[in-house]
């Protein structure tokens, strides 16, 4: 049974919500995948580790408003729910769920994906084979470490609901 909580209604409630939630959300990664294998075509030193990290932050940020997970929503939860979802994020590592979301958070995440760096050394050996396989990298990297999030969101999203 549903609480009528004004404070609940912050969390996508039921699985239908939820995964309607998930596909908004793999949209949003796969537009900004694109943008972000667009900018790493381009020749410019540092222009790709830059946009994705703007790129990224602002897609967590996006992710998590969109399951009710951003720290402000979060805050407006009754206590004991907000307690559950803290433990379910960091149970199912959600590293970025219900988090400040920095630059230096992104960065990180980034650079243990090792997919930048791969295809830097693309780019040194063939510069236009580089720049495709720099794209395609970057593309590929993106969309997995923001799919990880957006799957995290929803299992404590899902995992909540059946809390309450």
């Amino acid at each position: 049974m549903r609480r009528s909580s004004p404070t609940w209604q912050l969390l996508p409630g039921t699985l239908h919500d939820i995964e309607a939630a998930r596909r908004k959300c793999r949209r949003l990664v796969l537009k900004r995948a694109a943008l972000s294998a667009g900018l790493s075509a381009v020749p410019i030193p540092g222009l790709d580790v830059v946009s994705d990290i703007g790129l990224m932050t602002k897609a967590i940020e996006d992710i998590n408003r969109e399951f009710g997970l951003t720290p402000e929503q979060i805050e407006r939860l009754e206590p004991e729910m907000r307690v559950v979802v803290y433990r379910m994020a960091v149970g199912l590592g959600g590293m970025m769920v219900g988090r400040l979301v920095t630059r230096e958070v992104v960065a990180h995440v980034l650079a243990r994906t090792g997919f930048k760096a791969l295809a830097r050394q693309a780019a040194k050996i063939v510069p236009l084979a580089g720049q495709v396989a720099a794209a395609s990298i970057g593309f590929a990297a993106f969309r997995s470490v923001a799919n990880r999030h957006i799957d995290a969101c929803a299992g404590v999203a899902a995992a909540a609901s059946r809390v309450n």
